[in-house]
């Protein structure tokens, strides 16, 4: 399987970012191995080489079946669950590639950086209109809503399947709503999907 990631998804957290204000032309894309995974309320353990690194909750679709050049109209017959993900990014080290005009992968991609909450099927849900928030240690540090993508997730199938066949158990980062920040030693974070608690870990 692999894990592709959208990047500056929401406009206010392009704008907080870099200071974007225009619309892209086309979803930026980077990917993740699966090796970054953490599932199951696991703790992430913060690489004391990384730096400064940060949370950044996002809807997580999870690909159904075999797809490639899929039209935006037919997409959502090729997913069938979301929940909350984590997409860590070690903020100062993704800073010096931006500069050095280097890839991304290695400050997104490092063990632990793609938290999974539970899934949870996507049948009678309203895919424009699904809000979710984090909260860290009790408190509400980042809130959105899917009708708030410059890309919905059928755009950005329709997107990536020119480039990507898609598989069974394919995931995808949606992109994160402003609000992002640094975690620290001992924080608790929590992701919500409709009210509903899905993610659930610790900070190591």
């Amino acid at each position: 399987m692999k894990i592709i990631a959208v990047g500056k998804n929401y406009a206010d957290h392009a704008l907080e970012f870099d200071g974007t204000v225009e619309r892209p032309s086309a979803p930026m894309i980077f990917m993740k191995p699966d090796s970054a995974i953490s599932k199951n309320g696991k703790p992430f353990f913060v690489p004391d080489f990384l730096g400064r690194v940060d949370y950044e909750a996002e809807i997580v679709v999870k690909i159904c079946k075999l797809g490639k050049s899929i039209p935006a109209r037919f997409a959502h017959r090729y997913y069938d669950a979301i929940t909350v993900g984590i997409d860590f990014t070690a903020r100062d080290w993704q800073r010096q590639l931006i500069e050095e005009g280097a890839p991304w992968e290695m400050c997104k991609g490092f063990d632990g950086a793609a938290a999974l909450g539970e899934f949870r099927p996507t049948e009678g849900l309203d895919m424009k209109n699904i809000p979710f928030h984090l909260d860290i240690d009790g408190k509400t540090v980042q809130s959105g809503n899917s009708g708030q993508m410059i890309f919905g997730i059928d755009e950005i199938i329709e997107y990536v399947s020119r480039y990507f066949t898609l598989k069974h158990g394919d995931l995808i980062f949606t992109g994160t709503p402003a609000g992002v920040g640094p975690v620290a030693i001992d924080n608790h974070l929590q992701g919500y999907l409709n009210g509903e608690k899905v993610l659930d870990f610790h900070v190591r």
